[in-house]
């Protein structure tokens, strides 16, 4: 049994341990605030753009529009967006059940996926189905990181590599709930419900060429 000097200083060291698990706390409360204030911020944003792209689409012809070009879906890419580690609930496993039902749903076709996160690679890494990985861009996430992965399969989707391309990630709600999205990412697609309103839709000055953008 523990002298009355030895549960001194256990308790002694419990009560600086739980200083220093509560200042981290606070630390990932901030960073977690700070994070979700940018998404919400970028939201709005992000959504219009997406509207009038949709738009701007919709009214080029096959010659103008490569990436809004609707193609029979022989070759299909999906991109699971997962985390490199875990712990996390459901948040990876919600995206590796929807890719599977994915693959499941389109049989007919060749299935192929290019995996973003450890946690991806490891759940289809037996599937014979990666073309290609990335884990390094969450060590890195800006723009321009994202914006090399966009450029990529923007220009095996031009090259006729891919007839669809598919994004299935979690769009965040709040800190607690993560939605699993299957998202459309080529071609560009107008259908949206967003597109359907008439006030969506307009006469645009464009600058530079209505192509080009």
């Amino acid at each position: 049994m523990a002298n009355l000097k030895e549960l001194r200083n256990r308790i002694t060291s419990i009560s600086s341990t739980m200083q220093i698990t509560s200042a981290m706390k606070m630390v990932s409360a901030a960073k977690l605030k700070r994070a979700q204030d940018a998404i919400e911020q970028m939201r709005p944003f992000s959504s219009k753009l997406q509207d009038i792209i949709a738009n701007v689409s919709a009214t080029l012809d096959s010659s103008e529009g490569p990436y809004s070009q609707e193609r029979e879906v022989k070759k299909l890419l999906i991109v699971p967006v997962t985390s490199n580690r875990g712990l996390c609930g459901g948040f990876n496993s919600g995206v590796v059940k929807e890719v599977n039902s994915l693959i499941e749903e389109n049989k007919g076709a060749e299935v192929s996926l290019f995996t973003i996160g450890k946690k991806s690679i490891i759940a289809f890494k037996k599937t014979n189905r990666m073309v290609s990985e990335d884990i390094e861009i969450w060590n890195d996430l800006t723009f321009a990181n994202a914006s090399d992965i966009a450029d990529q399969l923007m220009s095996e989707y031009l090259e006729g590599k891919w007839d669809k391309i598919v994004l299935v990630y979690n769009r965040f709600k709040n800190a607690a709930t993560q939605v699993v999205t299957a998202e459309q990412f080529l071609p560009i697609s107008s259908s949206d419900e967003s597109t359907s309103d008439s006030s969506a839709t307009g006469d645009y000055i464009y600058e530079p060429q209505k192509e080009e953008i």
